[in-house]
């Protein structure tokens, strides 16, 4: 049970922020102005609550109870939504702004889902709780005595159902409520001394997480489907670039939506990751792209269907 466990067991490639090609990313996410907003906000205050301290200092001077109260809830936030809703690559990025906005440098710990095991007993709580460990030791270093921290640090959970889903399960293993009980654990111990740090959970299936850690999300961020003005937003400018005119940008807004054979339209990841590159391959290398062949490719296109949970 001593042996030593690698950072590749517990964690993909650490990424470090700022970062131009993240910033890149972040700012190609269009249609999430609010959610990117609010979020680096909420980011902001968990690994750098200096700025808390100022902000009360300049416009509700004494205000500590209030400074309290914001400051000790846990860090912890959870982003659900359906598959290709843009939650992942804003978790991803998150950092970039986060790091230009508080003025220091954040590391991202992708956590591995290595760290569910391999079905042997105590393996899965061990790696879960080696992997807060080592994020929370990580988190102390960079908290600065007096004034804001020297740097943070932030967990991210993809696809967090499967390392956190509810106990109340009667078919759940005993090894996977093992699993559960330490991530809760590990939740609660990076809340306890106010460090520079966060934990991110995504998933597409909100509904599964247990309860106690529902309760101890600081934020819950719901993602959808874009609606008709963020598919024009998203389409718009690429489109445009092969000079597809802006009447027929608008139609082809309005197919990505729902249809009468469908209650759901296209997804973020359909429109840039599908329809964008399945239209520019339509044309090449002999031709330029035309406002036909792109209404043909997308009114054939169908998008990803929508996740339900059981």
């Amino acid at each position: 049970m001593n042996e030593k466990i690698r950072f590749g067991e517990l964690f993909e490639q650490a990424i470090e922020y700022p970062d131009v090609d993240y910033s890149e990313r972040f700012n190609r996410l269009v249609g999430l102005d609010l959610e990117k907003e609010h979020l680096t906000k909420v980011l902001g205050l968990l690994v750098n609550p200096k700025g808390l301290s100022e902000w009360i200092d300049k416009f509700h001077n004494g205000a500590q109870n209030i400074k309290d109260i914001v400051l000790r809830r846990p860090p912890l936030i959870m982003m659900a939504g359906d598959v290709g809703s843009g939650k992942t690559e804003l978790a991803m990025t998150i950092g970039d702004a986060v790091a230009r906005q508080e003025d220091i440098n954040i590391t991202l710990l992708p956590l591995s889902l290595t760290t569910r095991g391999q079905g042997r007993v105590g393996q899965m709580t061990k790696l879960i709780s080696k992997a807060f460990e080592y994020t929370l030791e990580k988190a102390k270093k960079l908290k600065g005595e007096i004034g804001k921290s020297r740097g943070a640090v932030i967990l991210l959970v993809d696809e967090a159902d499967a390392l956190a889903q509810s106990r109340e399960n009667a078919q759940m293993h005993h090894e996977d409520k093992s699993g559960v009980n330490a991530f809760i654990r590990g939740v609660d111990s990076l809340g306890n001394g106010k460090f520079p740090v966060a934990v991110i959970m995504c998933t597409n299936r909100h509904g599964a997480f247990d309860p106690a850690l529902i309760r101890r999300a600081t934020e819950v961020f719901y993602f959808k489907r874009p609606d008709i003005n963020q598919r024009w937003k998203v389409l718009g400018p690429l489109l445009k670039e092969l000079g597809i005119m802006e009447k027929d940008i608008k139609y082809l807004a309005e197919l990505t939506g729902n249809t009468d054979n469908r209650d759901y339209g296209f997804t973020y990841s359909d429109l840039l990751q599908r329809l964008i590159p399945a239209i520019i391959l339509s044309a090449y290398p002999t031709k330029a792209v035309s406002s036909e062949m792109a209404r043909r490719i997308t009114k054939d296109m169908i998008p990803t269907p929508v996740f339900k949970e059981n």
